[in-house]
């Protein structure tokens, strides 16, 4: 894996600027860096060897180096689209994936990018046309970001790269505040910082004489077929995961796995016998730590198996951490445990495998379970009738089935933002110091939901979190802490014949009374143990709820509400409220609370701290 930025037109002198954004993500690629300049561009580039050890640097130039290219990925189809190349009288250099893409670029120009199979986030340089061309893989694992400023268009894998850019004023962008609090994730393609830009997944972009032309080159479609039988789904689903495995795992470098005690991980880990697997728990044997039923399907699997426990101190002591290396805000208490679990492969291997992706291709989170929840209710008591309860219900404390009521009150539409949801647009103008800030979070799903309309309501809940909690979450935090361990991460399930495979499965062999993901869990039951592939889903449970009713972090947290700095976007008398409720244990606000901990604690990370 590797880390990559630059810029055009000329700022500065010498090299020193490219040389500057380059060492900011110096972490995603310690063993050597690259570097293209010459007027009108300038290139950066830190790797990570994982394929062709010796000759894989970059940049990486076409035949006649009229064309420059810097990557951060793996494409793992790269050997087949190597030799269709050779055939069509490309030559090549290296063995590597990269010199792969720019030859592709040159026989297929964007066309190219359809044919890739992998995670990828690049940008090419056209020497004769003066033109940048950057594309971001089908799913988004790999990020890229971008901006225009005093006429110079930048880019970089992190946003930190940009901000070290010579003159670049680094301001808040508090839209992006607002929808955080509803969906605890910056909500893309806006960032924390005003100018600056993600490119989104799917997406290509060229820049030439001043002008930026963003455009989409595939967008994932769910076409359930009715007809499709469980035994048919499951051999489907079979036959592409296990061959996403197999190229995923090519490497010049040992490949390990994450394990947790979740359908997903064991099955990508039922692969690895002999190999290495690492799992990260917090307190004893429970809710909250999978260590011990990682270890029994490791010793099932005969894998080596690593374990480390967290404790608390060792936490809350990681945040700013954790925060510095995120670049903006998340309230996803789980980035800190991956950034463990990650910390410890990094100590044996270079790569390793991990489940994202799984439940939203498959229908794998709980909250899926919703419309079927609502169903009979929506039937009998009248829309009008609902609306009124659901309405009364969002002014009472959080009673058993307060939340039922709220949801079941509204249509999807109206009711379904994602597989997170906080804040609401009552609750945001509650507590934001300035109330006008405050929007519908239902405005930002409507497009989606517009292009699945006629679809059942799981699979238009999957689309909306493959397009907008997947990226803004799952794959953020996947990419930040690996990277942020100098760890390659990679996602079997994330696969476009995988996606394939599982975009025709009916809503019946998704979500059913007892189950989610059932096709896929049939399949994977023909490589685990029932139990395991039957398991509830947990995600990387972190005891957030308990430790902010213990003395030591709620006042750690009461100190950050009570700050003055939090005075300049909150109601601290409402946020110090929220705190006060859960401590004494009148009401759960442990996620909402933590929404804003995060943020304050972030904003004085990367905002009030130099580093």
């Amino acid at each position: 894996m590797c880390g990559i930025c630059g810029y055009t037109k000329y700022a500065g002198r010498g090299s020193g600027q490219i040389r500057r954004m380059t060492d900011q993500i110096a972490h995603r690629g310690p063993d050597s860096s690259g570097y293209f300049e010459e007027p009108g561009i300038h290139m950066g580039f830190r790797r990570l060897a994982i394929i062709d050890l010796e000759a894989g640097d970059q940049p990486v130039y076409n035949e006649d180096k009229t064309l420059v290219l810097t990557f951060n990925g793996e494409i793992y189809n790269y050997r087949e689209l190597r030799e269709k190349l050779l055939s069509r009288g490309h030559f090549f250099y290296t063995r590597s994936d990269s010199e792969v893409l720019v030859h592709a670029y040159e026989e297929w120009g964007e066309k190219m990018l359809r044919r890739l199979r992998g995670m990828f986030a690049f940008a090419i340089y056209d020497r004769t046309r003066q033109e940048l061309f950057l594309a971001r893989d089908f799913f988004g694992i790999k990020p890229l970001h971008y901006m225009i400023w005093n006429g110079h268009f930048v880019y970089g894998s992190e946003i930190k790269s940009l901000l070290c850019f010579q003159g670049f004023q680094k301001r808040l962008n508090e839209r992006s505040l607002e929808n955080y609090l509803s969906f605890q994730y910056p909500v893309p393609p806006e960032t924390f910082y005003r100018g600056i830009k993600t490119l989104p997944p799917a997406h290509c972009l060229t820049y030439r004489n001043g002008t930026v032309h963003l455009r989409r080159y595939w967008e994932p479609r769910f076409c359930p077929d009715e007809n499709l039988s469980l035994q048919e789904a499951a051999d489907r689903i079979e036959a592409a995961f296990e061959d996403s495995v197999k190229v995923h795992r090519i490497s010049d470098v040992e490949v390990g796995c994450f394990l947790s005690s979740g359908v997903d991980s064991s099955w990508a880990a039922s692969y690895f016998s002999g190999q290495k697997a690492f799992t990260v728990g917090f307190g004893e044997a429970g809710n909250y730590n999978e260590i011990d039923w990682a270890a029994k399907e490791a010793e099932e699997k005969k894998l080596q198996h690593t374990a480390r426990l967290i404790s608390p101190e060792e936490f809350f002591e990681v945040l700013p951490e954790v925060l510095y290396y995120m670049d903006q805000p998340l309230a996803d208490p789980a980035c800190v445990a991956l950034y463990f679990v990650s910390e410890l492969a990094s100590r044996q291997v270079k790569v390793v495998l991990s489940g994202e992706g799984a439940d939203e291709l498959f229908g794998g989170y709980r909250i899926y379970h919703m419309p079927d929840s609502n169903f009979a209710y929506q039937k009998i008591v009248p829309a009008w009738l609902r609306r009124i309860l659901g309405s009364g219900a969002e002014r009472l404390p959080d009673l058993p089935g307060r939340d039922f009521l709220i949801r079941a009150g509204k249509p999807l539409e109206e009711t379904f933002i994602g597989n997170a949801s906080m804040f609401s647009l009552r609750e945001k103008r509650k507590i934001l110091r300035n109330p006008d800030l405050a929007r519908d979070p239902c405005r930002i799903c409507r497009p989606y939901y517009r292009k699945t309309a006629g679809l059942d309501p799981v699979t238009r809940m999957q689309y909306l979190d493959l397009h907008l909690w997947m990226v803004g979450d799952i794959l953020l935090k996947a990419d930040r802490m690996s990277m942020a361990n100098s760890l390659e991460l990679r996602v079997p399930f994330l696969d476009p014949e995988v996606f394939r495979a599982a975009a025709v499965i009916p809503k019946k062999w998704k979500v059913t009374g007892e189950t989610t993901k059932y096709a896929m869990r049939t399949a994977a039951e023909r490589h685990l143990p029932r139990a395991a592939a039957r398991k509830p889903k947990l995600g990387f449970p972190v005891p957030i709820r308990v430790w902010l009713r213990e003395e030591k972090y709620y006042r750690a947290v009461r100190k950050e509400f009570s700050d003055p700095e939090a005075g300049r976007f909150f109601r601290r008398e409402e946020i110090l409220g929220l705190l006060e409720r859960h401590y004494r244990g009148r009401e759960d606000c442990s996620r909402k609370i933590w929404t804003v901990y995060m943020f304050l604690l972030w904003y004085r990370t990367c905002f009030l701290v130099n580093r």
